[in-house]
C-alpha cells in the first residue's frame, strides 16, 4: 500500500463516500444542464469563439454513463482492496470520462474542463502529493491530445466546428498551456494543504496523546495518594473527590459530585470562618474537624484548604486535602497518659516506702497494745478503726503501685469463664451488693490465655464492682465472653460487661480511664486506670459505651492465638 494512502480499516466508508459525492456533482451539474435544455429548448454555450450546441439525447446518455462508471468503481473497490489501485483506476477513469464530455461539449468552448480540478484535488486527498501530480499531468495529456486532435482536425467535437475554422494556433496552444499550468498548481497547491493539514492532525494527534498521558498520570497521582482530595467550583459544589476521600469519609464521588461542601463536611462553614480572608489566596488554611462517617463513625480531620488556580492565575474554586487523624490523637493522649503514668510512678516509689514504714509500725503498736491492755468496747472500736484506716491505705498504696509497675508472678494458662465465676462469688460479699441485683452470663469454654492470674482477676474484679455500683437499686448485670478470629493464626478474646444501671455522662467518656478521676463519693479513680493499664500491657483494648440512666457497656479485647475457637457456651442466669 502507498505510504500516504488511507490505511485499509477506513477504505470502505472513504471510497463509498467518493463514489456518492462523484454521483451527486456530476448530477447536479448535468441536472442543471438538462433544466437550462428544457427551458429554452436546446442547450448553449457560450464561449469566446462561436456558439456550439449538442443534441439533448446527449445529456442522458452523460448521466447513464456516469452511473454506469460508478458502479464499475464499486465493483472493482470490492474486489481490490489495495487504496491507491483503487484511487488511481478512478483518476485515470474519471480524466477520460471528462475528456469525452469535454469532447461531447464544444471541446475548446467546453466549461466542463473544470471537472479536472476536482479530480486532481480528491486525488491529492487520497494518494497525496505524486498522486496528484500524476493525475495532474493525466489531464495535462489528455486535454491537450484532445484540443491538438481538434485542432488538426483529426478529431471534430459534436455540434462544433473546425478548431482552425476561428482560432489561431496560438489561441489554441495558449489554452493548453494555461490549463496545464492550472493543473500543476492546483495539484502543488492542494498538496501543500493537505500535507500541512496532515501534520496538523499528526501534531494534534500526538498533543491529544501526550495530554491524555499527562492526564492519566495526574489521576493515577491523585488516586493512588492516601490522603483525601476534593475539589469545590466557585459555586461550592464538589467537582472531585479521590479514591482515598471514599475511604476515610465512607461517601462515594457518585453521591458527593455538584453537593455543597458544607453538606457533606457540616463542621466545615464553622471551622474555616476564622481566618478566610483575602490573604487565603498567598497561604493555606490548616484545620481540624470533627467528621461523622456514613458509618456514624465519628474520627477527625486535618484539613487544608487552598485556592485553585489555572496555568493563567484564574482562580476556578477552591482544593481541600484532609487525611484521618484519630489514630494519631488516640496515640497522643496514649503518651499523654503514660507521661502522666511516669510521674506518678515517680512520686509512688517515694510514698510507697515514706508511707507503708509508718503503717506497719502504727499497726504493730495497735495489735501489742490489744493484746497486753485490757480495754473497754469503746476503746476496742476505736482501735479497730484505726486498723480499717490502715487497711484501706494499705488497699490504696496496692492499686497505686499497680498501675506502675507489673504485679509479681508467674504467666499461667488461665480459662478466662472459671477466672469470671469466682470473682462473682467474691462480688456477692462486697459492702456495694445487694440482693436486687440480677447476674447473668454467658461464658464460652474455649481455649485458655496465658497470662497471669492476678491481673485477669483484677481486670474481672474492677469491671464487676463498677457495674454493681452502678446499680444502686434493682438491676441487671450481664457477663459475656466472645472469641473473634483475626485471621491469619491470631484472635481476641473479649469480655464484655453490661449494666442498666446510672450510666456515664458523655462528657466523663473521654477520662474515666484516667487516673484518679472519679465522680464516686468514696471512689478513688483507679478501678478503669488500672484495667486499661493491664489490657495495655498485653497489646489489648478497652471500649466504653454508655448513656444515662440507660447503663454502660464495657468491652475488653485481649490478643491470643486461635488455638481453637468455643463452639459451644454456657448461659446462666443467678
Amino acid at each position: 500500500m502507498d505510504k500516504e494512502g488511507l490505511q485499509e480499516k477506513n477504505i470502505p466508508p472513504k471510497i463509498r463516500g467518493l463514489l456518492i459525492l462523484r454521483v451527486l456533482t456530476v448530477t447536479f451539474l448535468l441536472g442543471m444542464a438538462a433544466f437550462i435544455e428544457m427551458r429554452l429548448g436546446e442547450a448553449t454555450i457560450w464561449a469566446a469563439g462561436p456558439a456550439t450546441t449538442y443534441q439533448p439525447w446527449i445529456l442522458l446518455v452523460m448521466i447513464l454513463s456516469t452511473y454506469l462508471l460508478t458502479a464499475v468503481y464499486y465493483i472493482f473497490s470490492k474486489s481490490v482492496s489495495q487504496v491507491s489501485s483503487n484511487i488511481y483506476f478512478q483518476g485515470i477513469c474519471d480524466v477520460l470520462a471528462v475528456t469525452a464530455l469535454v469532447f461531447i461539449t464544444g471541446g475548446i468552448d467546453s466549461v466542463y474542463s473544470l471537472l479536472y480540478t476536482l479530480i486532481i484535488i480528491y486525488c491529492v486527498l487520497f494518494l497525496g502529493k505524486r498522486g496528484g501530480v500524476i493525475i495532474a499531468s493525466a489531464s495535462s495529456i489528455a486535454y491537450g491530445l484532445l484540443l491538438d486532435l481538434a485542432y488538426y482536425e483529426i478529431i471534430n467535437p459534436l455540434s462544433s466546428s473546425p478548431l482552425n475554422d476561428y482560432y489561431g494556433t496560438g489561441y489554441v496552444f495558449t489554452r493548453i498551456f494555461v490549463h496545464i499550468i492550472s493543473f500543476y498548481i492546483v495539484a502543488l497547491i492542494a498538496s501543500f494543504l493537505v500535507e500541512r493539514e496532515r501534520r496538523a492532525s499528526s501534531l494534534l494527534a500526538e498533543r491529544e496523546t501526550a495530554f491524555e498521558q499527562l492526564d492519566l498520570l495526574h489521576r493515577s497521582i491523585i488516586e493512588s495518594v492516601n490522603v483525601g482530595i476534593l475539589t469545590i467550583n466557585l459555586r461550592g459544589l464538589i467537582k472531585t473527590f479521590n479514591r482515598a476521600a471514599e475511604e476515610i469519609t465512607g461517601e462515594a464521588l457518585k453521591d458527593v459530585r455538584n453537593r455543597r461542601l458544607n453538606e457533606v463536611f457540616p463542621a466545615y462553614k464553622e471551622v474555616f470562618s476564622e481566618g478566610m480572608s483575602s490573604d487565603i489566596e498567598t497561604k493555606r488554611i490548616n484545620r481540624e474537624m470533627e467528621f461523622i462517617r456514613k458509618d456514624r463513625e465519628k474520627i477527625i480531620l486535618s484539613t487544608s484548604l487552598s485556592i485553585l488556580k489555572d496555568s493563567s492565575g484564574r482562580e476556578l474554586g477552591e482544593i481541600m486535602i484532609f487525611q484521618d487523624i484519630t489514630r494519631n490523637r488516640m496515640m497522643e493522649e496514649d503518651l499523654e497518659r503514660s507521661k502522666r503514668l511516669a510521674f506518678i510512678g515517680e512520686m509512688a516509689s517515694g510514698l510507697a516506702h515514706e508511707i507503708r514504714n509508718p503503717l506497719a509500725a502504727l499497726s504493730g503498736s495497735i495489735q501489742l497494745l490489744q493484746k497486753n491492755l485490757f480495754l473497754t468496747d469503746q476503746e476496742r472500736r476505736l482501735m479497730d478503726i484505726v486498723l480499717r484506716g490502715k487497711e484501706q491505705l494499705e488497699s490504696f498504696m496496692q492499686d497505686f503501685l499497680l498501675l506502675i509497675r507489673p504485679l509479681p508472678g508467674n504467666y499461667d494458662e488461665l480459662a478466662i469463664g472459671q477466672v469470671i465465676e469466682e470473682t462473682i462469688e467474691s462480688l456477692r460479699l462486697v459492702p456495694d451488693w445487694h440482693e436486687d441485683i440480677d447476674i447473668g452470663t454467658s461464658l464460652l469454654p474455649g481455649p485458655k490465655i496465658k497470662m497471669k492470674k492476678t491481673e485477669l482477676r483484677q481486670i474481672v474484679w474492677n469491671l464487676l464492682l463498677n457495674a454493681v455500683q452502678a446499680l444502686p437499686g434493682p438491676g441487671r448485670l450481664t457477663v459475656a465472653t466472645e472469641y473473634r478470629h483475626y485471621p491469619p493464626g491470631g484472635g481476641s478474646w473479649v469480655i464484655r460487661v453490661r449494666d442498666n444501671g446510672i450510666g456515664i455522662d458523655k462528657a466523663d467518656l473521654k477520662r474515666v480511664l484516667e487516673p484518679f478521676y472519679t465522680k464516686k463519693p468514696a471512689g478513688t479513680g483507679l478501678g478503669l486506670a488500672i484495667v486499661n493499664r493491664i489490657v495495655s500491657g498485653y497489646e489489648g483494648s478497652v471500649s466504653i459505651e454508655s448513656e444515662t440512666q440507660k447503663g454502660t457497656t464495657v468491652e475488653v479485647q485481649l490478643p491470643c492465638p486461635d488455638g481453637g475457637r468455643a463452639e459451644n457456651g454456657e448461659d446462666s442466669r443467678r
